[in-house]
Parts: structure tokens; sequence; C-alpha cells
């Protein structure tokens, strides 16, 4: 990380610098554009235009500035020809002109491809998509190319509802997608998970013998993967009579998502059996679905596997790999990528910049990430809204709030995420009023707010136990027209349940299932909403700290018809419940039905033993535990210290703090050596309780720990010369 910190050259002051300048757009040769005319058709050579862009055009704008000297029937068709010909070049003059001229001559009536091509010349810019739409409405007769190209532009604007709305009536109209746009309503599809839809779009597709053609049969194979259906993609792609290298591709990328790296690899490996080479996007898919999955050193290994194989790993390779152990929380080895990557060389872009922030976050670094900030600003990488979205990020969780809202403040396009990003770094840091004038801020003067702003919020205060202003906000998102999802749901009830107030965590549970007539969430929810692991496990939370055994086994039933309890983290909560209800005999038994056991799981039970009076199964669990050859975590230790305290088993006390000294030294912090003072102190050694205070860096926690030990055997003259010392080494006493 030093070295890499070195070659960002680290800035001795933060990077709050103005780095917009100005960037020459990238050459581009302009291709013969033919005008047609009355007289005949003239060729304008694009070379010649190269030294005076403007008059690619000028001929286009004259024809239309002389229209008028044609008769009122020529110039309906003169209009036309000069909507074909801005068709045919790709450029977007401003067809209001035309458009007016239009209207005037009635061209519409004349011939039906004029609004046509006016509303697919409209919807190729988005500012102008809503102009496209009128236009088409008012078009007596309306083609397929038209509907194709407004459907598209939806499809690129990911404007989802308006897609299947002009979808359906183009179909009322009996015009029938053809194998171009077929592709582009699968997009749709995927998109929105529709998989009912997909499938009868899939049965007009074999209908019409669309299936024949790669570009659908390929749409097909990603639309029942992104689905979740891996055996209809399968089923799809050994169907397809002709395939390209994007259907293999399509497959393994499948497979990496579904997790199955090795049905994964077996078809790449396919692909070059069956004479297809593999392409810069295919080795792309297969690097980044190893570090997506966390096989890094996979990764590692097929990106000079393609150079082997003659294949230059690109920017999009490296930021595969890079994002990949991001998202495994492989900060380090996200880092080392990033360095590896720039001396290799090849030049980090935005989404670059925008994945290894969130490792610079991750590791709390504050000076590494605003060495990348530098970086950025450098290579003019920083106006770019994903770059400036992880720099609030990172600013945010590494402590710095006012670089955070530095950079927020200096965004010249700020977007609904970035707005988030802020919102979320003053709820972190307990700045409720603040958090509140941004959502407020965003309402009057930015983008919209989306159901994430308003789930941050609603965080916030159920965490601090604010039910009122979280009932009141929810409300406030309905009448926004803004559905609470799930996730809304899950941070109340959690949040409900960590601030104390669990019976209504668990009121709340049982109302957003079944939402009654006299409840609030009536005019809130228009169906129930049904809980996922995370709201189960918050509501078998409650059950325990209310030791609601019954309401805790009704839940259990529900996640047991619901194939919930192969989920680890709703196995473990139901053990913690169960304990917590003085009921170990079935802690035990839903315990011993989990296959793959973590810590969290070991020391739910572990615990339920402690705080039931059994400490002497809790330490022969521990055994059993090593024995799996699972790790124990320092909650772990901490909890069979306990254990060891009630039982005043000093020797077994004495080997788990040797054995925290070996295994886990460099998580060994004062919350343990509390502990291990309160076990020696409980056992009568205060020699070594004594040891272990005088070896740490003390914080009054550990002050009060070791006061507290010597309360127990009431010696006072002990306490108030550690109270002495504690006012002479300048630590501030608490209640």
């Amino acid at each position: 990380m030093a070295i890499l910190q070195s070659a960002m050259l680290l800035p001795s002051s933060p990077l709050f610098t103005d780095a917009s300048s100005s960037r020459k757009p990238n050459g581009f040769r302009i291709p013969k554009l033919y005008i047609r005319s009355s007289n005949g058709a003239s060729t304008v050579d694009s070379d010649s235009k190269l030294k005076n862009p403007g008059a690619r055009f000028s001929i286009i704008e004259k024809k239309t500035r002389n229209l008028s000297y044609f008769t009122r029937t020529e110039s309906k068709f003169e209009v036309g020809h000069c909507l074909s010909d801005l068709l045919n070049t790709g450029y977007i003059c401003d067809l209001r002109q035309i458009h007016a001229l239009a209207v005037k001559l009635n061209a519409f009536e004349v011939d039906c491809l004029i609004g046509n091509k006016l509303a697919v010349l409209y919807s190729r810019t988005k500012e102008w998509l809503g102009d496209a739409r009128k236009v088409f409405d008012e078009i007596p007769k309306r083609t397929r190319n038209g509907y194709a190209a407004l459907i598209s532009a939806y499809c690129r604007l990911e404007q989802w509802e308006d897609l299947f709305l002009l979808l359906g009536l183009m179909v009322d109209e009996g015009i029938l997608p053809h194998k171009y746009l077929v592709p582009t309503v699968l997009k749709a599809c995927s998109a929105l998970r529709m998989t009912r839809s997909s499938k009868m779009l899939h049965g007009y597709v074999v209908r019409r013998d669309l299936d024949s053609d790669v570009f659908v049969g390929n749409s097909l194979i990603d639309l029942y993967a992104n689905c979740g259906d891996l055996s209809y993609s399968r089923c799809v792609f050994d169907a397809m009579r002709e395939k390209d290298v994007v259907s293999w591709t399509c497959l393994v990328s499948a497979y990496m998502d579904a997790g199955l790296l090795d049905e994964a690899v077996e078809v790449f490996h396919s692909m070059q059996v069956n004479g297809f080479k593999p392409d810069l996007i295919s080795w792309n898919a297969l690097v980044s679905g190893f570090a997506r999955n966390g096989e890094i050193d996979l990764a590692l290994q097929s990106l000079e596997e393609m150079q082997e194989k003659g294949q230059k790993p690109r920017v999009n390779s490296w930021n595969g790999v890079i994002s990949g152990c991001v998202q495994n929380k492989f900060f380090e080895d996200a880092l080392d990528a990033f360095y590896n990557m720039i001396q290799f060389p090849e030049d980090p872009n935005s989404l670059t910049i925008a994945s290894i922030l969130p490792a610079c976050a991750g590791l709390k670094n504050l000076n590494l990430g605003r060495a990348i900030h530098g970086f950025s600003i450098r290579h003019e990488l920083c106006r770019n809204v994903h770059v400036e979205g992880s720099l609030i990020d990172m600013y945010a969780k590494c402590g710095r709030n006012d670089y955070a809202d530095i950079v927020f403040v200096k965004a010249a396009n700020k977007n609904t995420t970035m707005w988030n990003e802020m919102i979320a770094a003053f709820m972190n840091e307990g700045k409720m009023t603040k958090a509140l004038e941004l959502l407020r801020l965003m309402q009057n003067d930015g983008p919209k707010p989306d159901v994430i702003s308003f789930n941050t919020i609603l965080a916030g205060h159920a965490r601090i136990g604010q039910k009122d202003e979280a009932y009141e906000l929810l409300s406030e998102m309905v009448q926004m027209d803004i559905k609470p999802n799930i996730v809304s749901f899950n941070v109340l009830i959690s949040g409900f349940q960590q601030s104390g107030l669990s019976y209504e965590a668990l009121k709340l549970f049982q109302t957003m299932q079944s939402p009654s007539s006299d409840s609030f969430l009536c005019n809130i929810l228009t169906e129930s909403a049904l809980p996922n692991s995370t709201t189960i496990t918050s509501a078998l939370a409650a059950c325990a700290d209310l030791n609601l055994k019954p309401q805790g086994k009704e839940i259990h039933g529900f996640l047991l018809r619901n194939g919930f309890e192969r989920n680890i983290y709703v196995s473990s909560a139901l053990v913690h419940m169960y304990s917590k209800c003085h009921d170990t005999h079935s802690a035990t038994e839903v315990f011993n039905g989990v296959e793959d056991k973590n810590t969290i799981c070991w020391n739910a039970l572990i615990a339920g033993h402690v705080n039931n009076m059994q400490p002497e199964f809790a330490l022969k669990l521990f055994c059993e535990m090593l024995t799996e050859g699972v790790e124990p975590s320092l909650i772990t230790l901490m909890i069979l210290l306990l254990a060891c305290g009630d039982l005043e088993a000093l020797r077994s006390g004495r080997e788990i703090h040797g054995y925290a000294l070996k295994s886990l030294v460099d998580k060994y912090n004062n919350n343990l050596a509390s502990a291990l003072i309160g076990m020696y102190a409980k056992c009568g050694s205060f020699v070594d309780a004594k040891s272990v205070f005088n070896s740490q860096i003390k914080d009054v926690a550990l002050w009060n720990t070791m006061i507290s030990a010597h309360s127990v055997y009431r010696f006072a003259k002990n306490i108030i010369s550690l109270f002495e010392q504690l006012e002479l080494a300048g630590v501030l006493p608490n209640h």
C-alpha cells in the first residue's frame, strides 16, 4: 500500500482544487452526404467540409429555407426528402423548423412517413423524447419503424412503463414486433424480471420463427439468466441453430452470476473447442466473474492467460478485478490490482476510480483516498457523478464529512445517489437535523428523492427510538408516490428492536403481513408485504428481548413453510431466541440442523448455555467448535471467559487467554482485556488481573472494569487508589 501511495503522489493538503479543464473531443470522420433535389442527386464530399464543419449541413438548411419556392405539393415531398437526409446522416438540427413547415403544408396527410420520420429523429435526443411522443400520437398512420425507434429510446432511458404502454398500443394496431425490435423488448423484460411475460414473448418468437436469429437467441439467454432460470438459458443456447461468440459469452456470464464457476469454465473451454476464439468481452466475463465470486487468484491467472493467448487486458478487464475485490471486501487485493494496472501500464478511467475509492473507505485510509482524489484531478476523471459519489462516501467513512461536503457542493451535476450519500454521511454522524434538511432540499430544488433517500432517514429515526417521526416519514413517502419496499420495513423493525422498542418492532412485523383497517399501514400498503430473511432475523431478536417464546415459535413455523431455515443468520437468530427463552433443548435442535455452521451460529448456542447457567456445556461446545475447524472470534472468547468466571475455572480461563495471545494477537483489544480482568477477579487471581490491566493502553471502560473487580471483594483502599491513578492519568471518569 505504501508503494501505491507514493506512486499516487500523495498531496500535503486537501485536494479541493478546481479540476474543470476543457477536453478536446475525439476526432471523427464525417461520411459523404447525399442530398436529394428536384433536379437529381448531388454529392457532398465530407473531406472538403472538415475545415468548416458547419458547411456539412448548410445544404439541408438551405433547402429547408428554399422550400417556399416550390409548389405546395412539391414542398410536401421536399419535407420528406430533408427528413430522409437527416435520418441518413444521423445529424440532429433544429427539427422544429421542418416540423412547423410540415404542419403548415399539412404534409402528414400527403405522406404518412413524414410524421414517422420526424418522430424517429426526435427520439434520438433525450431532451426531445417528449416531442417525439407528441408527434407520434398525432400521426394518422404509424409505422413499425416509428414504433421501434420510440421503444428503443424508452429502453435506453430505462423508462419501462412507457415502453410497455407503447408496445401494447403497437400490438393493438395490429403491428407485431420484428426480429430487430424483439431483443429490445426482451431487454426490458429482463430488467424488470418479468418471467411470465418473457415466456409469452418467447412463445411468440418461436411461432414467428424468430428464434433462428442469433441476436434474438442471445437476448433470450441473457433474459432467463437475469430471471434466475439457468435451465431455460441453457435450453435456449442448446437449441440455437446459429451461435456466435456473444452466445457463448452470455452463457459464461450467466453461470458466473449464479456462482457456478465450474460450469462457466467448462462453457468457456467448450467455446474454444468448437472453433470460437474468445474476444475481449469473453475474457472480461471470465475474469470479472471469478473476482465477483471471491476467486481473486483465478481472476489474476485468467488475466495472464488471456495475454498468453494474444488478448491484451484493457481497462474494463482490470476494473472487473478491482470491483470484484471490493465487493468481497478484499480491499488490500483491490489496491494491489490498481497498482499493477498502473504499472502494466493501463490508464484508469472514471469507473476505475469509482471502484477503488470504496477500498480506501473500507480500510479507513484517508491519506490514500486523498492521493487517489489527486490522481483523478490530474487525469481529469473527477467531473463524473460516480467518482464524486465515491469520493463523498470515502471521506464520510474516513470521518471527514467536511471534505465530503466540499465535494458535494462543488459537484456540477448532483444526481440522487450523491444526495443519498450525503444524507447517509450526516445520519451516521448522528446529525439528524442536517440529514432532514438535505431531504427537504431534494424535494424543493434537487432531484426527486427516491426510496433509498427515505429509507436512510427512516433508519436514523428508528435507531434512536423516534417512532412517531418514522411513521410520519413513512406516510410522507406514500404521499409523494414513493412505495415503501421491504428495506423500509427492515430498517424500521431492526431499528426499533435495537433502540429497545422490541414490542413495536414485533407489532410492525405482524402488521406488514396483514394490514387491518384500524392500522395506519392500511393507508400505506395496498397489499401485504412478505418478510425476507433480514425481517425475520430482526423479529426473532425482538421475541428474544421480550422472552416471547410462543410468538417466536410462530415465526419458526413461518420460516419453515417459506424455506428460510437454510439461511445461517435466520438459524442463528432462532438459536438465540430459544436460548433467551430458556429452552436450550430447542436451541440445540435448531443448531444441530444447520449444515454449515459459522462462528455466529456457534456463538449463539455457547452464549445460550452461559446465560442459562450451564457454563460447563459452553466450554464443551468450544472444544467441539475447534475440532470442527471453525475459528473463534473475540466475541466467542469473551462469552467463554464469562463461563470460566462463573465456574471459577482458572485453568480453563488461562488456556483461553493463551489462545487469544497466540491466535488473535491482531484483534486483541480492551474489550477482551476487560473480560479477562473480570474472569481473573471472579477466580480470585488479582495478580493475573493486574497483569492484564497494566499491559493495555487504558481507557475509561478498562479502569471501570478494574475498579469493579476490586469492589466485588470490597477492597476499599485499592478502589480509592485506582480512582486516584485514573485522575492522574488524565482519564475523565463517567457515571
